[in-house]
């Protein structure tokens, strides 16, 4: 007869799977899973350094000593990081609803055109004051990124047109618009810039006040600062303390409750997208009043709308730790100056995106070990 063996596979001890989370993690867990995905995307960064022939931890230093180092390091971090605080706030609403506003560059250039031509075309004389140029320079450039916002909102809402798609394609319009006024029509001896504003038509510096506080000699921050915080306390307010707020959340979380509650998306679709356009030109009007002084595309066009994208995920959509997220960002585009290669900042910034979306799986799902059967 034949003999037959009987083989046992040993199983392994332990198996994982993935399940869904059926409840909300802890207040704690987000946080955490933020700072995780921050210091894998860290030691990732170091890594990519390291194959450039670098030293990953003699450049993060470099990044803390040329951003933190002394207060005038620390002031040119504030003012890199002040157009970032109000472009990242212009994300966060529009993401709030899962309005993917890409666009937040496009507004943020229309919003400097917007005050600039309070000046340059000109809407108020050279020798207006201060304290009138300034708030309508400020409702000039809010209401060009409002139409910059409001041209995708209502294709969206209208036609259903991807907001991503749209967004996108609007900011190279707002460069060639800006840059057919700023070659031809506004430039000043030829040259790719227009003239320069008047005093009355820049914000005031720390540095302004120098005469008075001989601290605040050399120091750049400017008066763009505090229009971020302010524009930063008054989103969180109404996100998270008005009507209007909860249905923009109702909205992103569940619109079809959203919609059997009679809440009108087509119309809050609008008006996000205007609000998000507004403070995207806010911030293109704080940049043009109180760095550049001039409308110029390169300084404008720097990129500060991409980078509010990062910053807005990475302060998983809360306007006041937006304030914090921006002053680091601004450190690492402040030292990252002086990192070679040089496209070593950006690298950095596109990994912590790369890590901020992926760890959202952490947040909607959860791990779960299990000892195998016998």
């Amino acid at each position: 007869m034949a003999e037959t063996t009987v083989v046992n596979k040993k199983r392994p001890p332990f198996r994982i799977r993935i399940e869904p989370r059926l409840s909300e993690p802890p207040a704690w867990y987000p946080a955490a899973v933020t700072l995780g995905a921050i210091v894998v995307a860290l030691i990732l960064g170091g890594v990519l350094i390291s194959f450039a022939g670098g030293d990953p931890i003699r450049s993060y230093q470099h990044i803390a000593k040329a951003s933190f180092g002394d207060i005038g390091v620390l002031s040119d971090t504030i003012v890199k990081a002040t157009p970032i605080i109000l472009a990242a706030l212009a994300c966060s609403v529009a993401f709030r609803m899962k309005l993917w506003n890409i666009g937040a560059e496009g507004q943020f250039i229309m919003g400097a055109f917007g005050a600039s031509a309070i000046v340059l075309a000109p809407v108020l004389p050279a020798e207006t004051p201060r304290w009138i140029f300034i708030p309508v320079m400020m409702l000039a450039g809010m209401a060009a990124g409002a139409l910059w916002g409001f041209i995708p909102g209502y294709l969206k809402a209208k036609f259903n047109v991807n907001e991503i798609i749209s967004t996108l394609m609007l900011n190279y319009v707002a460069v060639a618009w800006v840059n057919f006024w700023i070659f031809g029509v506004w430039t000043e001896g030829g040259f790719q810039m227009s003239p320069k504003f008047p005093d009355g038509a820049s914000l005031p510096r720390l540095t302004d006040f120098a005469k008075t506080f001989p601290a605040f000699r050399g120091l750049t921050t400017h008066a763009g600062l505090v229009i971020g915080i302010i524009a930063a306390i008054i989103l969180w307010i109404v996100i998270f303390r008005s009507r209007w707020g909860y249905e923009i959340r109702l909205i992103g979380d569940n619109p079809h409750a959203a919609q059997y509650a009679g809440i009108n998306i087509k119309q809050n679709i609008i008006w996000v997208m205007m609000l998000s356009g507004a403070l995207a030109g806010l911030g293109g009007m704080s940049e043009v009043t109180g760095v550049v002084h001039r409308l110029q595309t390169a300084p404008i066009a720097a990129g500060y709308g991409f980078t509010g994208i990062i910053v807005a995920w990475l302060a998983k959509l809360n306007p006041l730790v937006i304030i914090i997220a921006s002053i680091l960002f601004g450190a690492l585009i402040l030292a990252g100056r002086e990192i070679q290669p040089s496209g070593v900042p950006k690298m950095i910034q596109g990994i912590i995106l790369v890590c901020l979306i992926a760890s959202d799986f952490m947040l909607r799902y959860r791990i779960v070990v299990e000892r195998g059967e016998e």
